[in-house]
């Protein structure tokens, strides 16, 4: 694959993003975590301290990727976002100054599949909700994209559930602290035996592999919607790493 100047350009950049990180990191858990919302993280030994790497995150608010961004304290994650994030008045801000990506949803947006794949292998964490939309009722039936992404790149994959963050704002003008979950479950491989390409069957099973660790992440049973039924769950394709 041939990389375009502005991805080239991009990975470039993201050193000098890490000052500009930690800022807005620590404004995040100073005002975020402090004071608007009550936040629980657990299962923060399963992140990699480095290495290629991806948050597999269910996705039931706006600020789900803020989120994370303030629950990983060893390393930084790198959000994908829609584009219309990036022109919204408040979080353009913060797509901006962190330095996220965007993705057009309306379209297979090869640039945003080359960024990702190119930044993984360059050693970074990034962040992927593989439904690819909100989904406050629960789980919906995955996407390959996540699959796609990470057996190019050969990332680990640490599946991240959140609860408690549906409704937050509605709770916020009642004078009342969201209390919100964040559970970073066990991460794991997808298994390729050294194949470049992996067959579109192949990737599909990855992918719906992969969404049930996510369910058995999301504490909360009743958000866990298509993948409710985790005794459905089978590891064929799967390298837990811890």
């Amino acid at each position: 694959m041939t990389l375009s100047a502005s991805v080239q350009d991009y990975i470039a950049r993201q050193p000098s993003l890490t000052w500009r990180r930690n800022l807005l990191r620590g404004f995040i858990r100073m005002l975020g975590f402090r004071v608007l919302w009550d936040v629980n993280v657990t299962g923060a030994e399963n992140i990699p301290d480095s290495g290629p790497a991806i948050i597999m995150m269910n996705h039931i608010s706006a600020i789900d990727p803020v989120l994370c961004m303030g629950a990983i304290t060893n390393r930084f994650v790198i959000p994908m976002t829609k584009i219309e994030n990036a022109q919204n008045w408040f979080f353009g801000f913060f797509v901006w100054w962190w330095g996220s990506y965007t993705i057009n949803r309306n379209e297979v947006d090869r640039k945003a599949l080359v960024n990702s794949i190119e930044l993984i292998k360059n050693g970074q964490m990034i962040l992927i909700a593989p439904e690819g939309t909100r989904h406050p009722e629960g789980l919906a039936e995955a996407k390959d994209g996540l699959a796609y992404v990470a057996t190019k790149a050969n990332a680990v994959i640490i599946p991240t559930g959140i609860t408690g963050a549906v409704g937050w704002n509605d709770k916020m003008k009642r004078l009342q602290r969201p209390h919100i979950n964040i559970h970073f479950g066990r991460p794991f491989r997808f298994k390729t035996e050294g194949k470049d390409r992996v067959p579109r069957e192949a990737l599909s099973t990855m992918s719906h592999e992969a969404m049930y660790q996510l369910a058995l992440a999301v504490k909360d049973e009743t958000r866990r919607g298509f993948y409710s039924d985790v005794s459905k769950a089978t590891t064929d394709y799967l390298e837990f790493i811890k």
